[in-house]
């Protein structure tokens, strides 16, 4: 019996060996770091990929608002408020404008339309709307303002929009006629002050180079028949200064006083201007 524990030692030694090198054996594919730093790529790749979109939209954002400044008009504020991309009006809106009465009705049917114009016009060269000459007169006036606003701020702005797109020769050219003209060739000119029996009337002018491009009525008579008169004679008044380019124009039947005051004012306008 003695004899016989020496080998049973060395069975057990050897025994206990090779299940030390199994157990070496079985933990080397766990402890691979290959493994596990390939199970952890993937998900940052698909992360870095998702930075790239969110990164393009914020550069297509062009986009500027420009808000005119108020204009004051016989029955309340008018102020227009404009959203350019590029150079070009994409959006135009009254921020303010006449209410109370009939105004109410006369804003709802006149701002829309003035919206409309002057997104179509790309400028302050639209036509009143009748029956609404004074809520007009107002909007052109801040529509004017935000245009210039626009023009004095963005030429950073368009060159910048350009350059993101990479095509700053084909976008900025069409662009600068576009802003530059209407400052650079049509004035504004307003008449004096022309008294009449039914009230003050006033007239002023926009003209590009010596040519008449629009007229319009800052003053006229109101109140009673006379608003009824107004809105009917004004708008015929206005289109004939622009047909006829001087003061030489026809009297409107029934509104031979406000007719007479607008032609005062007219030749008054078109001496200051020069012409």
């Amino acid at each position: 019996m003695k004899k016989s524990h020496p080998i049973r030692r060395a069975m057990l030694a050897t025994a206990a060996t090779v299940s030390g090198v199994v157990l070496l054996l079985s933990l080397k594919p766990a402890s691979d770091p290959a493994a596990a730093s390939a199970a952890g790529g993937a998900p940052q790749q698909t992360a870095a990929g998702q930075e790239s979109p969110q990164g393009g939209s914020a550069s297509r954002t062009g986009a500027q608002t420009v808000t005119g400044d108020v204009a004051q008009t016989q029955y309340g504020p008018v102020q227009v408020r404009l959203t350019l991309s590029g150079g070009r009006i994409t959006k135009a809106e009254a921020v303010q404008a006449p209410k109370g009465g009939t105004s109410d009705q006369k804003t709802a049917a006149s701002i829309p339309k003035l919206n409309q114009e002057a997104v179509a016009a790309q400028n302050a060269e639209i036509d009143a709307v009748s029956g609404a000459t004074y809520t007009s007169g107002g909007y052109k006036q801040s529509l004017q303002s935000a245009l210039d606003k626009a023009k004095a701020a963005g030429g950073s702005g368009t060159s910048g929009s350009a350059g993101s797109a990479g095509s700053s020769g084909s976008s900025s050219s069409p662009q600068a006629p576009a802003t530059q003209a209407p400052a650079t060739q049509a004035r504004t000119v307003t008449g004096n002050v022309a008294q009449t029996q039914y009230g003050p009337v006033q007239v002023r002018l926009t003209l590009t180079g010596d040519k008449i491009t629009k007229a319009e009525a800052v003053q006229a008579p109101s109140g009673g028949t006379s608003s009824q008169k107004t809105a009917l004679a004004i708008p015929k008044l206005n289109q004939e200064a622009v047909a006829a380019g001087s003061a030489a124009i026809d009297t409107v039947s029934g509104a031979t006083y406000t007719s007479g005051g607008y032609k005062q004012s007219l030749q008054s306008a078109l001496d200051k201007a020069g012409g």
